[in-house]
């Protein structure tokens, strides 16, 4: 009979051997608790700060007000013209870019729903057309029944 026999008590410190976690575990916590405890400290460390900076620039910011907050509505104007003026420039470069793509023949991103879209628009197109000429041809032949009805 072995020792480790499934039915044989495993002595105390065996199972506690095999239970505890290998030095890598080991090594992995430290490290992880260590940058989470240096972390933890300063943003407590910047939280104080900021609270005492707010706490000393409260009597300028009220003393200053008159002359801060139009500035800062008008820096805000500012950036969000630029930022918006930017963006539309760019996205008119992309199209733009994208256009020539297409006309050169290099198939650009979202040309095939273009060209699915412009041949679904044709074909309506034509069998709107075509409708629309029956329909005339009908009226037509209405009018003309109504006309040569009513000379009779």
């Amino acid at each position: 009979m072995s020792i480790n026999d499934e039915n044989t008590p495993m002595p105390m410190t065996q199972k506690l051997y095999e239970s505890a976690p290998s030095s890598r575990q080991v090594a992995k916590f430290m490290t992880a608790s260590t940058l989470g405890a240096t972390l933890l400290f300063l943003s407590g460390l910047t939280l104080t700060g900021t609270v005492l900076a707010l706490i000393m620039a409260t009597p300028l910011i009220v003393i200053f007000s008159p002359v801060l907050v139009p500035a800062g509505i008008t820096l805000f104007l500012v950036i969000s013209g630029f930022l918006f003026s930017g963006g539309c420039g760019v996205a008119a470069i992309t199209a733009l870019s994208w256009m020539y793509n297409y006309v050169q023949g290099k198939h650009p991103f979202g040309a095939d729903q273009l060209d699915y879209a412009r041949n679904k628009l044709a074909s309506t197109a034509r069998d709107m057309t075509e409708k629309a000429k029956e329909y005339g041809h009908y009226v037509q032949h209405k009018a003309s029944e109504v006309t040569h009805g009513q000379g009779s």
